[in-house]
């Protein structure tokens, strides 16, 4: 395998680099830990929107995404 093989492609990379940002943040924005947010994104479909949605979530200023992520959960049973 060389080089070329083992980098991701730039959409993956992007994806990469927006969820290693918008978990955080969703984490300091709800006072989690960055793990238990990301169980709380697993359990109420907030990860799914997310992995589904990147694109559209990372043109939106921080706050709303992290909104909408949280709205997401929210209405799939998640309390906070």
């Amino acid at each position: 395998m060389d080089k070329a093989e083992k980098t991701l492609d730039k959409e993956t990379s992007d994806k990469v680099s927006f969820i290693t940002f918008i978990i955080p943040a969703f984490a300091e924005a709800y006072k989690m830990n960055v793990q238990s947010a990301y169980y709380y994104l697993k359990k109420y479909g907030g990860w799914d929107f997310l992995n589904k949605h990147w694109w559209a979530l990372h043109t939106d200023n921080e706050i709303w995404a992290v909104h909408d992520i949280f709205e997401v959960c929210r209405k799939n049973g998640g309390m906070r």
